[in-house]
């Protein structure tokens, strides 16, 4: 029996979440679930979208399986996604994008997988606010030891790009690449412009590169990286990146496959492992038995993976893949026409795959 933090979030999380347990639950895994709460709800009542608990508990069992959580645009509170990986320092974001049969979509045989860097760049927090006395303290600094000038009614972001989190993040691609036997690692930033942040990430991934010589190296400037992934993606094979470019080209190679509804993800450190599907919470859908549960579902394959549970893992891709691959018992997005009447809601989607599983 493994003890898995689930995580059920909000908005539409509680739905997939459950039709998730389910299907791992009928691939005979063994999971020991913990039960635990993030997101706005637990935010009106404890006063924190996070509770400690819930951390403590990632943080015990090593590996969560996390619904989606509602992040406000613009105010309230920090993201909680940011927050977990910062606080576990879960330093690896991992996305494969993989096309599946009967999944509307201009691209065939897309198989690729993003590996983001997660604990830097603009992403990092690291903020100061229009107008208060540290954001002036630094902008006054700025201007006067440099020749390009700050307006004073600026907000500011700094990215921070260090060697070490490159050299990890760099590796893990790396040695993800041998483990799973692909062939071409491409490193993406924008070092012909930002040359001390984006640049040392490039000098850095040379460097790692050199180190694993059965590996096809590359490396791509991220503008021209958007183009290359919308005209030949199957010239790609693992992608790595820094946070803010990771986050993008992400959705994009989701784009390729479909969507965000089949895109699964995990966030992963060296002591603890969280699985979550790519997408949001969608709030205006909760409760309605009416989204796509396969991106979280995808991600509970990874999850079994990671854990060692690998024959369960094949199972639970196998069925997902054929449920959708038949176009029967899927929700109204995977159908040809979004109105079409015979689809079904999330539970009885997960039903259809619990059934592929024990046929």
């Amino acid at each position: 029996m493994t003890d898995v933090t689930l995580i059920r979030g909000d908005g539409i999380g509680p739905e997939i979440a459950e039709a998730t347990r389910r299907c791992v639950d009928a691939t005979g895994a063994s999971i020991k679930w913990e039960v635990v709460e993030a997101g706005t709800e637990v935010m009106e009542r404890l006063g924190t979208p996070l509770p400690e608990a819930t951390i403590e508990s990632i943080k015990k069992n090593g590996v969560a399986l996390k619904a989606p959580v509602t992040t406000p645009v613009g105010k309230g509170y920090r993201s909680i996604n940011v927050h977990l990986r910062q606080t576990l320092d879960l330093y690896v974001c991992l996305r494969p994008c993989k096309s599946y049969k009967g999944v509307r979509s201009r691209y065939k045989d897309i198989d690729l997988v993003i590996v983001r860097e997660n604990t830097e760049d603009l992403y990092a927090g690291i903020e100061y606010q229009k107008g208060k006395d540290d954001t002036v303290e630094i902008i006054n600094w700025i201007n006067k030891h440099s020749e390009r000038k700050i307006r004073k009614d600026s907000g500011i972001s700094i990215k921070p790009i260090s060697v070490k989190a490159t050299q990890r993040i760099v590796g893990f691609a790396f040695d993800y690449a041998r483990k799973m036997g692909r062939k071409k690692v491409t490193s993406v930033h924008k070092a012909n412009i930002m040359k001390f942040s984006d640049g040392l990430w490039l000098e850095v991934s040379r460097e790692v590169a050199k180190q694993y010589s059965d590996i096809e190296f590359e490396d791509r400037i991220v503008d021209n990286m958007c183009m290359q992934l919308i005209q030949k993606p199957e010239l790609y094979d693992v992608i790595v990146l820094p946070n803010l470019y990771g986050d993008i080209i992400s959705d994009l190679c989701a784009g390729l496959v479909g969507g965000l509804g089949l895109a699964p993800g995990a966030n992963i450190g060296d002591k603890a492992a969280i699985f979550e599907a790519t997408h949001g919470s969608a709030p205006k859908y909760k409760g309605q038995n009416k989204v796509n549960p396969t991106a979280l579902i995808l991600s509970g394959v990874m999850m079994l993976r990671h854990i060692g549970k690998t024959v369960e893992a094949d199972k639970l891709e196998k069925a997902t893949a054929a449920v959708i691959a038949e176009g029967k018992s899927v929700t109204y997005d995977l159908k040809e026409n979004r109105d079409d009447p015979t689809a079904v809601g999330t539970s009885e989607m997960a039903d259809a795959i619990i059934g592929k599983i024990k046929s």
